[in-house]
């Protein structure tokens, strides 16, 4: 027997669709008109590609999967990637982030709610656009993947499952948990993300294997939790440094990622690790700015008192000062006093804040499709 999956048309004017497994699609017409849904005008049938499988055959009927696509001119794949997500969701919204090419005019030509930039704004403002347009829509779980191809869609509800299994409310799908996918992403670049993955890992206090994967799910608890503010590459460890302080379940899965020849990525390494290190930065010295600031000035200070002794020493024992070495001192004490000065004045004013926002009622903003 084949699978079959009809698209209804029914006298109220609006489509459902359902995935049945059954031998004749004129007996299965039939049945469903006179018996389930005496409404339906019209149906018809269309047998699934091999593998295909939809949201009922998942157990995931009812749920609310929106798919968000940040894309930056990629007319030569963005099609496919549309097209293949939306066998897993409600709606697929592509985020053209200011695309010189014919982006937008595909994914709106396929039926994808498409929000424009006018200019390129960056790969972390188009992940926060997925999350507003999901946050708005009340989608029960958001699915972010990149518009180059580079993420199966068909791996979709392998995340999505663990989502509503209750397992986690953030899934990642990891390059590095298989064997045999580590050595598709070249070495260099594998270097790269362990670099930045371990950044991550230190300013969240969780362990990750691939922090720097586009490929997720997030649960609506996360969505409506976490608002993505970095504009750069930043965005995805900046998403997992929050997860983790406000204490979200992250789970990864294995994941494949398909190259296109020797082109790794649309951005450049050098920018995107230099992003997220900037990122872990900003991040640390915002949350945690006495184990920060107040670090930084106990080492400055440590080091005035270092080179100060050491110029006291020679002064003792020969009679004259070494300026250099006065001024590393008074330098390094200098820096010592305001980075411990900053780090006070910003906890006092995170702390006033937190207690404003625990105090201040929370809003709903979830609207119906």
């Amino acid at each position: 027997m084949r699978s079959i999956r009809f698209s209804f048309r029914s006298t109220l004017g609006n489509r459902s669709y359902k995935s049945l497994s059954l031998d004749r699609g004129r007996k299965c017409v039939k049945l469903i008109r006179n018996f389930r849904y005496p409404n339906i005008v019209s149906a018809k049938p269309r047998f699934l590609e091999s593998g295909e499988l939809t949201l009922l055959d998942l157990g995931l009927k009812g749920k609310r999967i929106i798919v968000g696509i940040p894309a930056y001119n990629e007319e030569t794949t963005i099609a496919k990637v549309i097209v293949r997500a939306k066998r897993y969701a409600e709606r697929v919204v592509v985020v053209d982030d200011g695309s010189t090419d014919d982006t937008h005019k595909i994914a709106e030509a396929l039926g994808a709610i498409v929000i424009g930039h006018k200019r390129n704004r960056g790969y972390g403002t188009a992940i926060g656009a997925c999350f507003t347009a999901a946050r708005n829509r009340g989608a029960d779980i958001l699915v972010t993947l990149d518009g180059d191809g580079q993420h199966d869609p068909d791996e979709i509800p392998g995340l999505v499952q663990r989502i509503v299994q209750g397992k986690a409310d953030i899934v990642i799908g990891s390059r590095f948990l298989r064997p045999t996918d580590q050595d598709r992403t070249p070495k260099l670049r594998r270097v790269g993300i362990s670099f930045l993955t371990g950044l991550t890992e230190v300013a969240s206090r969780r362990s990750f294997s691939d922090a720097q994967s586009g490929f997720r799910a997030y649960s609506r608890r996360a969505i409506e939790q976490i608002t993505p503010a970095e504009q750069g590459m930043g965005v995805g460890s900046e998403i997992l440094m929050k997860a983790a302080e406000k204490g979200l379940k992250i789970l990864e899965v294995p994941a494949l990622v398909t190259y296109r020849g020797s082109e790794t990525s649309t951005h450049n390494p050098v920018y995107h690790g230099l992003d997220v290190v900037a990122s872990v930065i900003k991040f640390t010295s915002i949350r945690h700015p006495l184990v920060f600031y107040g670090g930084l000035g106990m080492i400055s200070l440590s080091v005035a008192v270092g080179f100060g002794l050491w110029t006291l020493n020679i002064y003792t024992k020969e009679g004259r000062i070494v300026t250099n070495l006065l001024l590393i001192s008074l330098g390094s004490a200098l820096i010592g006093v305001l980075a411990l000065f900053t780090a006070g004045i910003l906890f006092t004013l995170i702390s006033v804040l937190r207690g404003t926002t625990r105090l201040r009622p929370r809003e709903s903003d979830q609207v119906e499709i």
